[in-house]
């Protein structure tokens, strides 16, 4: 299902329209509260998130939303052409934006590749452990050190697909093809503001589970390669079918 937010009627409809002919559940609301009591009563997989609205502004229901770790892709719908404006979207939640005025064409695109991403099809069952992190593919979950934390969607895209890669510097356009869309046009400091608060999750996450357990917990670290893109290092990768109890090798 998608919620669209979105307060003029002359986007909101036509949108909605569009999504709905492509063989989508649709909901639109007008204003941020209902937003987020429409997230709460019944999640959506995808939110069209204008950023203007009456009451609360889109960021805040972004930042509300990813407080509650509502796992729903966010794409923001914006008119502000301003650089920062953007990055403050991404780093309160978002996972991707949209430039008024946009074709319907290209936002369809969007949507359709941010789903299929958020839940491909036909996923093999498999499990990822970098150390202490372990990362049910399928399920599409993880824990550190035993304890189950929250990755926001394209969290977990970015540390997969780097893992599949362990210790080799994956091009910068290679995951903005992989994780984002193959036809991406836009400005890739989305992947940037991504790989911060990725960094940022996995050190809180490190720190609260080295406190519960008892002991350092080890955890891949994303490295920055100057001129290419991010390469994952840290502990070895192990692959396992999901519900495997084969032993974990030292590290």
């Amino acid at each position: 299902m998608i919620l669209v937010v979105e307060d003029d009627p002359r986007i909101g409809g036509p949108v909605s329209e569009a999504l709905r002919a492509a063989g989508h559940d649709v909901r639109w609301v007008g204003a941020g509260q209902a937003a987020i009591e429409e997230a709460r009563a019944a999640p959506p997989d995808l939110i069209l998130l204008d950023l203007g609205l009456p009451d609360l502004d889109g960021l805040e229901v972004c930042t509300v939303l990813r407080r509650e770790h509502h796992p729903a892709v966010i794409i923001m719908m914006t008119a502000r052409g301003e650089d920062m404006d953007v990055i403050v979207g991404l780093e309160s939640g978002a996972d991707d934006y949209v430039a008024k005025p946009f074709g319907l064409t290209v936002l369809l695109a969007r949507v359709q590749a941010h789903l299929r991403r958020a839940a491909p099809p036909g996923t093999p069952a498999r499990v990822i452990v970098l150390g202490d992190l372990r990362m049910d593919t399928a399920a599409r979950r993880a824990s550190l050190g035993g304890h189950e934390i929250a990755l926001r969607n394209k969290h977990f895209d970015l540390l997969e697909r780097l893992a599949r890669d362990l210790g080799t510097a994956v091009p910068r356009s290679t995951l903005m093809a992989e994780v984002w869309d193959a036809n991406w046009s836009g400005s890739t400091k989305t992947l940037d503001v991504h790989i911060a608060s990725l960094r940022q999750v996995l050190a809180d996450e490190s720190r609260r589970a080295s406190s519960l357990t008892g002991r350092p917990v080890l955890v891949p670290r994303v490295v920055t390669v100057r001129g290419v893109g991010y390469q994952l290092d840290g502990p070895r990768t192990e692959q396992q079918p999901a519900g495997s109890t084969a032993p974990r090798e030292a590290v």
